[in-house]
């Protein structure tokens, strides 16, 4: 790349990473790849169900000084109901000047058991989550990380829903899983 200039540098750079993304593209919409199942295809029929609980949770903000419009935190859940797990996560925030509006991500792993209706189910799972506050209106979107499953709970699908009301949080899990486990 001697005696190329930044601009055509990027271009090639770009020029590659699209085609690397093109590729896994094709190979992704392959009949190959079509054949290829995960562990929980290969495991039977879902089941769909609901678990609700309260849980606590310890934000503990981390002091990395890079933006005073920008935080980070650690995550640290325990919950009660039909999940009985602890969790471990990570958060990224951002805020702005515009009272009622931020915007944050996270992901966390959550180990315990699962009361389903097959039976307690044990193992872990990553949850990631999205949400933005606009003027106050909040949107929030929690979502299961797919094949993050591990132990009885390989295959595990979902979205949860968090409450807060009163200043006490509970979730309303909705998930997918196999009704065999490994």
């Amino acid at each position: 790349m001697q005696g190329m200039t930044s601009q055509s540098r990027r271009v090639t750079a770009y020029g590659k990473a699209c085609a690397v993304a093109l590729g896994l593209m094709m190979i992704a919409g392959s009949p190959e790849s079509a054949d290829a199942q995960s562990p929980s295809a290969q495991m039977g029929t879902p089941m769909s169900a609901r678990a609700t609980g309260p849980f606590e949770v310890k934000l503990t903000p981390q002091d990395d000084k890079l933006d005073p419009t920008l935080g980070r935190m650690t995550i640290d859940k325990i919950f009660h109901g039909d999940l009985e797990a602890t969790s471990k996560g990570q958060m990224l925030t951002a805020s702005t000047d515009v009272k009622g509006s931020a915007g944050y991500v996270a992901v966390e792993r959550v180990t315990g058991s699962l009361r389903t209706p097959a039976g307690i189910r044990t193992g872990s799972f990553a949850l990631q989550h999205l949400g933005t506050l606009t003027r106050g209106t909040p949107q929030l979107s929690v979502t299961v990380v797919p094949d993050s499953g591990t132990g009885q709970l390989v295959g595990l699908t979902g979205k949860m829903n968090i409450i807060i009301d009163g200043g006490k949080h509970s979730y309303d899990f909705e998930y997918s899983l196999p009704e065999t486990s490994p």
